[in-house]
């Protein structure tokens, strides 16, 4: 007894080949996009590493700027906190005074007495903060003002 309405012989074969095949093609796609995920995640962990440690150069130099030894102000590859963040790192790069604009500005407020005019010295320093384990770099030109002190050209 033959059924006509039966598929043609192998039919159950392909059907079962391309089942596979997209289900293999959606398991590709899911691994694919979690584990960009992951490489996302991974990266801004060490973006947010690497600028706290440029944060800590800022707070640094603001801590130790000398107008007369600037190049005392530069160090190079610091690490942030040996015990908890070994990997995270920065440098301080030798402030220079601007290359355009005013050398100093005044700071309102300051001449109590008349005659005299204060204000603070610019500087300009590149910080870099870095993450060995996350293999990440965040670069920060920074403004630094030096003061108060006396601006006064008149002469006593």
């Amino acid at each position: 007894m033959e059924f006509k309405d039966q598929p043609p012989n192998g039919f159950a074969l392909i059907a079962a080949l391309m089942a596979i095949w997209i289900l293999t093609a959606v398991g590709i796609l899911v691994f694919t996009v979690s584990t960009q995920d992951i490489r996302i995640s991974g990266r801004l962990i060490g973006e947010k590493k690497a600028f706290s440690a440029a944060e800590t150069g800022i707070h640094r130099l603001s801590q130790t700027l000398d107008p007369a030894n600037l190049s005392g102000s530069a160090v190079s590859n610091v690490q942030v906190d040996a015990t908890n963040d070994p990997a995270s790192r920065y440098t301080v790069g030798t402030p220079a005074r601007p290359a355009s604009g005013p050398s100093t500005l005044p700071l309102a407020g300051y001449a109590i007495g008349g005659g005299q005019q204060w204000g603070q010295e610019r500087f300009i320093a590149r910080i870099t903060g870095t993450n060995i384990t996350y293999n990440s770099m965040v670069r920060v030109d920074v403004g630094v003002g030096y003061g108060p002190i006396e601006i006064t050209t008149i002469y006593r």
